[in-house]
């Protein structure tokens, strides 16, 4: 695994406008900035998702279960092209096809590295065959399992700290889609239907406060 920490991010207001731009490493420090990311939740037939665990080595919530795939584009990247290199790059996948399901805007810091998530994050739907193949990278990737959305969200009720503090968040996106909004770039609701509210942005959108509950649901 390359070291993405001088990789640039694109930096956006809350309604998902570019701003800027910024390192990883800069975006990712307290208090942290907002910046635009993916998450991409690959579905077999059976309608269960692919889950990572995080290396160890990850410089944010390492050993966390998560999403199939998670990154950020480059400034202007298209979301697509971004997601597919991302997943290449930690599971060997094949290019895919690609479906935004939400926009999930949220927060969270991670209290073992003192680095925060602000992300203003697209989530991506593709659905996979059974016989899908897969080659992880083992320094981006510990395990891999294949569940049951609804099971997952009991189990991430149940259990929190197990998890990435985003994926519930993410796969409520899976299961109440939200049509996207906007013209070049995609922009959906931050908040699905149950969610509390955490906090808010300087124009007062309310942010998924993510940190330490299931997921920011």
């Amino acid at each position: 695994m390359k070291s993405r920490e001088s990789h640039l991010v694109e930096l956006v207001d809350d309604n998902g406008r570019a701003l800027g731009e910024a390192t990883v490493s800069a975006a990712h420090q307290a208090p942290g900035r907002l910046h635009r990311a993916f998450s991409v939740l690959l579905v077999d037939p059976d309608g269960r998702v692919l889950l990572q665990r995080r290396a160890e080595v990850k410089t944010r919530f390492p050993l966390r279960w998560a999403n199939s795939c998670c990154g950020h584009p480059l400034p202007a990247e298209p979301l697509p092209e971004a997601a597919n290199r991302r997943l290449a790059e930690e599971l060997g996948a094949g290019p895919v096809s690609l479906t935004e399901v939400g926009v999930y805007l949220y927060y969270a810091e991670d209290p073992a590295t003192g680095r925060v998530e602000f992300e203003y994050d697209h989530v991506l739907r593709a659905d996979v065959p059974a016989d899908l193949t897969l080659a992880p990278d083992q320094d981006e990737v510990a395990e891999l399992r294949w569940v049951d959305p609804t099971r997952l969200m009991a189990e991430i009720d149940a259990d929190p700290r197990t998890y990435a503090p985003w994926l519930g968040g993410v796969v409520s996106r899976l299961l109440r889609p939200t049509p996207p909004a906007g013209p070049a770039v995609a922009v959906g609701s931050d908040v699905a239907a149950g969610d509390t509210a955490g906090s808010t942005t300087p124009s007062g959108r309310r942010v998924g406060d993510a940190s330490e509950r299931s997921g920011g649901r």
